[in-house]
């Protein structure tokens, strides 16, 4: 494990998760689906105070790049191996993510507004499965400049593999373009999210997707992203398999590797699709007694997927990986973790 320090770098959205188990009523009255994200809209706004009002109600830190990045961290278990920028504000809650963050490892380097809240995600949980609703607030504000700071440039040269999710689609375009650009060009590693059906279903978005594709070694999604990327594109019906293939075999900026299209789907097998063919690899089934909630579980499987990747190992470990931190945040309240992974390493 020498030499990991740096190895990793994250680039997303810090939010602070408010979490709750609600109702489907509570669903109803601010018109919000369980097993999907959005940002919020002036309407759900209220929301934030009624569920810190909730006596069962958590502050976790999040945002689905932080998730992964801690988790990450975790299954390393070395110190600063993974690092992670974004934008929180000058206040209690970004103070908590930092000294939570740092805690454990990771090296932060947020760019802090003093004028913005620290942005929050509002965690609705009914029967494991949740709905979240983002408010950026703060995570809004990151701008490239911030990134190409002497110090956080160095982080960037120093690293292995560059992630940003999806989401960060919305907040820096051109932080997006300088870390993929600079992986092309240096035979690193990148690596985006799908993250929510809204990134591919909002014109702009989905624009900017297309135009960081060329530079996407490993594109992560889960079913319902995929159908609707797929839907975008005009291929409909198509089964997720084909969708899978059909992304990997887009162009490529550098040709030193193929890309690697992963689709999550819950409990049926994780597809992978590269060099021209398709794999399936079973995920860990639990006892339904078991499930606390799904909310992380995405970031969870991409934290331990990176683990992995980062070492240099090959595919299949890195997926396997990836299921034993899925299982692991699933069975635990947001996306939390015991002090040590038990995971056995090859």
């Amino acid at each position: 494990m020498a030499g990991l320090e740096g190895a990793f770098l994250c680039l997303g959205n810090p939010l602070l998760d408010v979490s709750a188990v609600v109702d489907q009523a509570f669903l109803d009255k601010y018109e919000i689906k369980l097993a999907n994200q959005i940002l919020a809209e002036e309407k759900h706004l209220p929301m934030y105070a009624e569920l810190a009002e909730m006596p069962n109600v958590e502050y976790i830190p999040g945002g689905a790049g932080q998730n992964t990045t801690r988790v990450c961290q975790w299954m390393l278990q070395v110190p600063h191996a993974c690092s992670y920028m974004g934008c929180i504000g000058d206040d209690e809650f970004g103070r908590k993510m930092t000294e939570v963050a740092t805690k454990e490892g990771v090296n932060v380097r947020y760019q802090v507004d003093a004028s913005t809240p620290t942005g929050t995600c509002a965690t609705c949980i009914v029967s494991s499965e949740r709905s979240l609703v983002a408010n950026l607030a703060a995570a809004n504000n990151f701008k490239v400049d911030h990134l190409l700071l002497p110090e956080n440039l160095e982080l960037l040269h120093k690293s292995r593999v560059v992630y940003c999710t999806g989401f960060f689609i919305t907040v820096s375009p051109a932080s997006i373009e300088t870390v993929a650009k600079h992986c092309a060009e240096n035979d690193k590693i990148y690596a985006m999210n799908l993250s929510a059906p809204f990134i591919v279903q909002v014109p702009p978005f989905k624009k900017v997707l297309m135009d960081a594709m060329p530079y996407i070694d490993f594109l992560f999604g889960n079913e319902i992203e995929a159908a609707a990327l797929a839907a975008s594109e005009g291929w409909e019906g198509l089964p997720l398999e084909q969708v899978a293939l059909k992304l990997s075999r887009l162009p490529k900026a550098n040709g030193c590797r193929p890309r690697v299209v992963v689709f999550t789907q819950g409990c049926d097998p994780t597809l992978v699709a590269v060099g021209g063919r398709v794999l399936k690899y079973p995920v860990m089934v639990i006892a339904k007694d078991k499930l606390v909630d799904t909310n992380g579980a995405g970031d969870a499987f991409v934290g331990g997927f990176m683990s992995q990747l980062v070492c240099g190992k090959d595919i299949s470990e890195c997926v396997r990986a990836g299921n034993y931190a899925a299982n692991t945040i699933i069975q635990r309240s947001g996306c939390t973790f015991p002090p040590k992974p038990t995971f056995i390493w090859n």
